[in-house]
């Protein structure tokens, strides 16, 4: 299942559009593009505690030139705003996902916009009713939101068609951050506090853009909220031989356990599981599947927190393979649990083979409701429809074809976390997840995150772990859990960005 998230072309340092004041935007000439005109409605929205908001939506896209005018690139978006206080500007967050090859609509109708797409249960029906309610966890009342769909995703397209020499990670961030900066420019949103919302992929590449925004566009975000992120591909993509990997999950799988036990799990009950793998655990590992002495060891005690069978851990010699445990999970009733979150599962296909070859039964299984939710969203409420071009929800081309520009070393954005960071006193870093989340561990994140320095004596790097998966925002309790983690960090990036003059919105105080 990391394979959906791990997927050598030069860099394209794509230009944002030229420089034209606002009031000619509208008059922009549209040869060569292949994306209707901008559509802008009138929205309201009454959430399930009886507030109502009323918004601007806006359905369009970006066109990013070179420096001679030629189009490049088209970048869908979808902008809700509202009006500001007097005296005040706004927040404004972009929200992108990850992948790579995935559009945003996972983070715009799942977890933060205005409307929600219920998938929440013990399994996920692809036929299912694509009908959207209030989004009781969304973030518009105290930001704007701008999602943004990268090159090959959603609508966004290459204006020749090839997308191949945007598909790497520089290039990649190099785009998105000229179209933040596109989008600030021609609706003179420069002054407003600004933040960033990345989940999976996206999560890796938030210090990325923050740091191409600070040292070559000139924008300074105020903060990141990143959403079960990968900070370093080199910590989850090693061989089996290494038990890195093996230590990282080892607490996922404890947390599986507790919840099919009937358990939540909370920081205190992980601390156990937590302490354990990267002690004893991680020791006897070391000691190799040779030693019968540690492998006994690790049998008794990775069965006892994992809840699995001690033969069957056995067999492994401790060292539990992702796809084997989601086939474990619920063997006996035949059906396979999500990598994304343990508590989805489905139906194994072939139970009796050997090995599995089933589809993830979360991910694999919202490909259909997503993507019409979205088509039916564009079309019905926000008025812009493109009948030409299909909706890539999740485009595995773009995932193959991906350059990862890092030689011999894996990708890694802790570098760039860390530089974004010491350069902004005032910048705050959310990172979040799901307890039961195998394709990017929460474990991984909070290790990486107690390397880093303090940079003061206030923190304002954090890690927030949900009871769910990659997607735990689907869980209605971590949903609203999230919503006050992330008001908190606005409520504090905007506190100190308050020397500058900016005011906490009313709905913050």
């Amino acid at each position: 299942m990391l394979a959906a998230l791990l997927v050598g072309l030069a860099p394209l340092h794509a230009q944002e559009a030229n420089r034209r004041p606002p009031e000619r935007a509208a008059a922009e000439s549209r040869e060569g593009r292949k994306l209707p005109p901008d559509s802008v409605t009138q929205q309201s929205v009454t959430l399930p505690d009886g507030r109502a908001l009323a918004f601007t939506a806006t359905a369009g896209s970006l066109p990013l030139v070179d420096e001679s005018g030629k189009l490049q690139a088209e970048i869908a978006f979808v902008a809700y705003t509202r009006p500001a206080e007097a005296g005040a500007e706004r927040p404004v967050t972009f929200a992108i996902n990850g992948g790579p090859g995935a559009a945003s609509a996972y983070l715009n109708i799942g977890a933060i916009g205005p409307w929600r797409l219920p998938a929440d249960g013990p399994s996920i029906s692809p036929s299912q009713g694509v009908a959207l309610v209030p989004n009781d966890g969304t973030w518009l009342d105290f930001t704007d939101l701008v999602f943004i769909d990268p090159v090959g995703t959603g609508y966004s397209r290459a204006a020749e068609g090839d997308g191949k020499s945007y598909w790497n990670v520089d290039a990649d961030a190099s785009v998105l951050s000229a179209a933040i900066a596109r989008y600030l420019r021609v609706n003179e949103r420069m002054g407003s506090p600004k933040f960033y919302v990345g989940e999976s992929y996206g999560g890796f590449r938030g210090p990325l853009i923050a740091a191409k925004l600070q040292e070559e566009i000139g924008v300074g975000l105020s903060g990141m909220v990143l959403l079960s992120p990968v900070l370093d591909f080199a910590w989850l993509q090693q061989p089996r031989a290494n038990p890195w990997s093996h230590v990282l999950r080892l607490p996922s799988y404890a947390a599986s356990a507790l919840e099919r036990a009937g358990t939540a799990p909370t920081p205190d009950l992980m601390r156990d599981a937590e302490g354990y793998a990267t002690g004893d655990y991680l020791a006897d590992l070391l000691k190799g599947p040779g030693d019968a002495q540690a492998v006994a060891r690790l049998t008794d005690r990775v069965a006892a927190l994992t809840g699995l069978d001690a033969a069957f851990v056995k067999a492994q010699a401790g060292r539990l393979s992702m796809g084997s445990l989601q086939r474990e999970i619920d063997r006996k009733a035949g059906r396979v649990a999500s990598a994304y979150d343990t508590a989805v599962s489905g139906w194994d296909p072939d139970p009796a083979a050997p090995h599995g070859g089933f589809d993830d039964p979360l991910l694999t299984a919202l490909q259909a409701p997503l993507t019409s939710a979205m088509i039916d969203l564009y079309a019905k409420r926000l008025n812009w429809r493109v009948p030409n071009l299909r909706y890539e929800l999740l485009n595995g081309a773009v995932n193959r074809a991906w350059g990862w520009n890092s030689g011999r070393s894996a990708p890694e954005a802790l570098g760039q976390l860390r530089g974004v960071l010491a350069l902004d006193g005032n910048l705050r870093v959310l990172v979040a997840h799901g307890y039961t989340d195998l394709v990017t561990p929460y474990f991984a994140s909070k290790l990486l995150i107690a390397q880093m320095p303090a940079y003061g004596a206030e923190p304002r790097l954090s890690l927030a772990v949900y009871p769910g998966g990659h997607m735990f925002y689907s869980r209605p309790d971590s949903r609203a859990a999230f919503r006050r983690d992330a008001a908190a960090l606005f409520k504090a990036a905007l506190k100190a960005r308050g020397a500058d003059g900016a005011a906490e919105p009313k709905e913050m105080r």
